[in-house]
């Protein structure tokens, strides 16, 4: 079973940057779509970023500029890297791998922002 864990999160200042890892349990050559997501307190689980096979990206309107999605095939690892962190980005940041034969997501890893 293919198993996804999530790592980088913090307390990170506001005007700060933060790098979240993905560690995915198999090639990720494999999956068709990885993505990140994430929960603020008492909001709905929002989308992101997400990366294909090909290396194509797709980021909602509220992420591009800030939010960077990569991958490092050798390592089976996704990565988002998130700039100019703000209060509101404070949330359980989560990731997902999509395939034909499965759909797993990660425990989150918590990212807050705060002085």
């Amino acid at each position: 079973q293919v198993q996804v864990e999530e790592s980088g999160g913090g307390l990170v200042q506001p005007g700060g940057s933060v790098r979240l890892s993905c560690a995915i349990s198999t090639n990720i050559f494999s999956i068709d779509l990885i993505s990140w997501y994430r929960q603020a307190p008492g909001k709905q689980r929002e989308f992101v970023a997400s990366i294909t096979t090909g290396g194509r990206t797709n980021y909602p309107d509220s992420a591009k500029g800030r939010f960077t999605i990569s991958r490092d095939n050798a390592e089976n690892t996704v990565y988002l890297a998130v700039n100019n962190l703000r209060p509101e980005d404070t949330a359980v940041y989560y990731c997902r791998a999509t395939h034909f034969d499965f759909d797993v997501w990660g425990r989150g890893t918590q990212v807050t922002v705060s002085a």
